[in-house]
């Protein structure tokens, strides 16, 4: 192991996600063989016992050490994976163990870095290591995590987000983004960009890329709000203002506004843009198309206006945007 290799430290507990704590582990051990040995991590596998533990998928792991032993190294990057249960309506929990989040809130203290994979990030905030922070987690269960945790500024949106020394990655794949920028951090972009074509991955995505698009969000519960979407997607490069989509349902905007809030987790503007800049993103991924069209097809009235979304939205530009995520269009 070289000289300049960073303990990482991955929390195991029965029914943990399996791909969050073998996902990352990819990314870390091609450093080394991208840098042939010259840098890179050393990744343990912690658990409260030596005994193997069963992941969600069934398969089991066997820890390196256990939480004890690693409480008395000192750690450079502590990953939190997670765990759900989903009931008979498949609705999806995350679950936290006291004893993980305690031994959780242990190890933090002896860190440099703490980061959680996916649903983790729910084991962070009952360890009190989200307090006053900005996080974000699998889109499934971010209304939980706020709804538990009201100290803790949710964003559901984003695939990763650092505050600070704390990083919260978003749902399965993001572990891997999250690794990779966690690599970025340490030793660099570039090197970060020769793991990421290692891994066959297209691109680094940047933290602002969202978890999903908005055709995907999980849809209304009422059949008028769903009409609504649907005339949103058909009509978006017209005004679409408040007081034209409360004329189209015949109620009045405050209504509408309520509705929007109760039924969507947000204002109608606030839908309306980000349904245009889904639809720009996709131009901007498989069409040649210019930015001035793209502004007039998505109803965004001014470039200014599209720039402004997308910074508002995915923390960078559309210009930057097609050059990480465009596809060849023939």
């Amino acid at each position: 192991m070289s000289a300049l290799a960073r303990l990482v430290v991955i929390v195991l507990f029965e029914g943990v996600d399996l791909l969050d704590i073998t996902g990352p582990p990819e990314v870390f051990s091609l450093v080394q063989r991208e840098t042939s040995g010259a840098a890179g991590y050393e990744v343990v596998l912690a658990a409260e016992t030596m005994d193997p533990v069963t992941t969600s998928a069934g398969v089991r792991v066997l820890p390196d050490i256990t939480f004890r032993e690693a409480s008395t190294r000192s750690i450079d990057t502590l990953l939190v994976p997670g765990a759900v249960e989903s009931d008979s309506h498949r609705r999806v929990h995350a679950l936290t163990d006291p004893a993980v989040v305690g031994r959780v809130r242990t190890l933090a203290a002896r860190t440099r870095r703490v980061t959680s994979v996916c649903v983790g990030a729910h084991l962070l905030a009952a360890a009190g290591l989200l307090d006053g922070k900005r996080a974000t987690t699998h889109w499934s269960t971010a209304q939980q995590l706020a709804a538990d945790h009201p100290e803790v500024e949710v964003d559901a949106d984003p695939i990763f987000i650092r505050d600070g020394d704390v990083w919260t990655g978003a749902g399965i794949s993001a572990c891997l983004d999250l690794a990779l920028a966690l690599v970025a951090d340490d030793f660099g972009e570039a090197l970060a960009l020769r793991v990421a074509r290692q891994l066959v991955m297209y691109l680094k995505r940047p933290s602002g890329q969202s978890q999903f698009s908005v055709p995907l969000e999980p849809v209304s519960t009422t059949r008028r709000v769903e009409d609504l979407r649907h005339h949103i997607m058909r009509n978006i490069g017209e005004p679409l203002t408040v007081a034209d989509l409360a004329a189209y349902a015949h109620v009045g905007e405050r209504q509408l506004t309520r509705i929007f809030k109760a039924e969507l987790g947000t204002t109608p503007s606030a839908y309306v843009e980000s349904a245009r800049v889904e639809v720009a993103r996709n131009q901007l991924e498989s069409t040649d198309a210019t930015l001035e069209r793209i502004v007039s097809s998505c109803g965004f009235g001014t470039t200014d206006t599209l720039v402004r979304a997308f910074r508002r939205r995915l923390d960078t530009t559309p210009t930057e945007y097609r050059r990480r995520f465009r596809a060849d269009v023939g």
